[in-house]
């Protein structure tokens, strides 16, 4: 896998990854991460193509979608590690 390309952003990083004749985009937020497989014959422009993709839209979907992964985790470890029974 290499990397291709990193998109600033504030609240997570950003990185795209070619392997594979695919394109990886991986968010970090802290100790979680989402990632989106593409394949390169879906995008027109290359690396280029996959910045458009990832518009405002997306990408506070997956901010939302860190909101959700993070709550349901600690959910899950305070059931176990914090439990009173």
């Amino acid at each position: 896998m290499r990397a291709l390309a990193e998109l600033p952003h504030p609240d997570c990083k950003i990185s795209i990854f070619g392997m594979n004749q695919k394109f990886i985009v991986k968010f970090e937020q802290g100790n979680l991460e989402q990632s989106f497989k593409i394949a390169e014959m879906d995008i027109i422009g290359g690396v280029n193509g996959v910045f458009e993709l990832l518009d405002e839209t997306f990408i506070n979907g997956v901010l939302e979608n860190f909101v959700r992964m993070r709550k349901d985790f600690i959910g899950a470890y305070d059931r176990i590690y914090n439990s009173t029974g």
